[in-house]
């Protein structure tokens, strides 16, 4: 069944601060607003077992043609008709001949559905689907990046992992505990239970705090994303985190962590021709080679101190270059004038500003649209996609997700979540009523079938995901 598309989008309204749609509330029975309409389900073609092809069959080839033309989840969908088709299907991944580019999606979790469920939006096809996501249960973990169609996520035990929602391959990440701010504490069974957090900064300690297993990710992890290094044929993962916005990254294979010292604040990430590049709140940028047996860095752009940014986005441009994109948030006014002032109040996007850097002076140039261009902002790692080879998107347009960096204090809130027309500023909810709950923050993702094919930690992630099954038993 198909859900009912949402109504037409973006009206032509002149430049001016971002109005909001009023909200609809949530669809009787649904929490956070959760789904309503009834999806498609697919699990991985692999696990599932297939009737025989009938007689006659289309040859191989001519259905790998076929299938090259569809987005990503179609595809799965096409490969669990019968063997054939599953063949025809796994022969397209394996080869990476599936369609490119694909359109993103919105990833998300709903409470009508089990914990072990994802559910994904399509933009192209104004449909939902279910997909079976590894242990830990998804509804259990956080969203803090999305990247090359892996999520990022982090378990009931503050660790991280990698997670691709469509073939299910799963990775863990090198442990929290090799952060040198974090030190685990024992039980008599030899069993980590807590972390002792270290404040500290520029080799000075601020505090010292003790946190709950579970806990220590509440407020340790910002933003993190995943890039692919083509002259090593291998991934690298940068990780903005506290204290103080510090960022440090790892590459498949490597057992720990390692901080790019000793500049703070960064606010997002972006990998281009070998370099790692990190703006900072106040617009300056950083670009770090990672290529070398020792990391260098070299400023590109310096502090800014008129600019007075609350969410700042440093983006790849199609035609070359870089893209700095700002959002203003605003908080929400309270509908009762006697709210406990101990509940936070949701923040909505208010403007969102674009600016080019200058090759040549590195200065920041405002322009005042993207007209044929396409915007995708959020946990995900921001993206400048060419309308012309999406034509489901609308162009000048950005498609944001919430993600501001106080978000884990504001889960019951109704997320931040729509699509801006750049030319007059003007905003519309994604669709109405909302399909998602509260939290896990909803993410953007690009579908993709590439396996990393490297094990990280492997062991370390069985260990982790007993503990972590260990961990919802005893709660439920």
């Amino acid at each position: 069944m198909v859900p009912t598309a949402p109504p037409p989008l973006f009206p032509c309204q002149d430049r001016g601060p971002i109005h909001s749609p009023p909200r609809n509330p949530p669809p009787a029975g649904c929490p956070g607003g959760c789904s309503s309409p009834s999806p498609i389900q697919f699990t991985h073609v692999e696990a599932q077992r297939l009737p025989a092809a009938p007689s006659p069959e289309l040859p191989e080839d001519i259905l790998m043609t076929i299938f090259a033309a569809l987005e990503i989840p179609d595809l799965v969908r096409a490969g669990a008709v019968r063997t054939t088709w599953r063949s025809a299907y796994v022969a397209l991944r394996d080869l990476g001949k599936h369609k490119q580019p694909q359109t993103p999606c919105l990833l998300y979790t709903s409470e009508s559905a089990a914990g072990n469920i994802a559910c994904l939006y399509s933009l192209v096809e104004k449909r939902l689907y279910r997909l079976t996501l590894p242990d830990p249960p998804i509804r259990r973990r956080f969203l803090i990046g999305s990247s090359l169609g892996f999520l990022v996520t982090v378990d009931e035990l503050s660790e991280m992992q990698l997670v691709n929602p469509i073939t299910g391959e799963q990775i863990a990440l090198p442990s929290v505990t090799t952060m040198p701010h974090v030190k685990p504490i024992c039980d008599d069974s030899g069993a980590v239970h807590k972390y002792e957090y270290s404040n500290n900064y520029a080799k000075r300690a601020f505090s010292t705090s003790i946190y709950a297993i579970c806990e220590l990710r509440e407020s340790f992890y910002k933003k993190a994303f995943v890039f692919y290094d083509a002259s090593t044929g291998s991934f690298i993962v940068a990780l903005i985190h506290e204290p103080f916005g510090q960022l440090s990254f790892a590459r498949v294979g490597d057992d720990k962590w390692t901080r790019l010292l000793p500049h703070g604040d960064y606010q997002d990430c972006t990998y281009k021709d070998g370099l790692l590049y990190a703006v900072t709140i106040r617009a300056e940028i950083h670009a770090f080679d990672l290529s070398g047996s020792a990391v260098t860095m070299k400023i590109i752009r310096g502090m800014d101190m008129n600019l007075d940014l609350d969410a700042v986005y440093i983006v790849q441009a199609p035609w070359g270059g870089l893209l700095l994109v700002s959002r203003t948030l605003e908080i929400e006014d309270p509908a009762d004038e006697d709210a406990d002032p101990e509940i936070p109040l949701p923040k909505y996007t208010v403007e969102i500003k674009l600016h080019k850097v200058d090759v040549g002076t590195m200065r920041l140039v405002e322009i005042d649209c993207l007209p044929d261009h396409v915007l995708f902002l959020g946990h995900n790692h921001a993206l400048c996609l060419s309308a012309k080879e999406y034509p489901a998107l609308n162009r000048n347009h950005a498609y944001f997700t919430d993600d501001d960096e106080y978000i884990t204090g504001r889960k019951s809130c109704r997320r931040d979540i729509g699509v801006v027309d750049l030319g007059s500023n003007t905003k519309e909810d994604l669709v109405s009523p909302q399909l998602w709950s509260n939290w896990p923050a909803p993410v953007w993702i690009t579908p993709n079938l590439t396996m990393m094919k490297h094990a990280w930690n492997n062991p370390c992630l069985n260990r982790r995901q007993q503990l972590s099954r260990s961990v919802v038993t005893s709660k439920s």
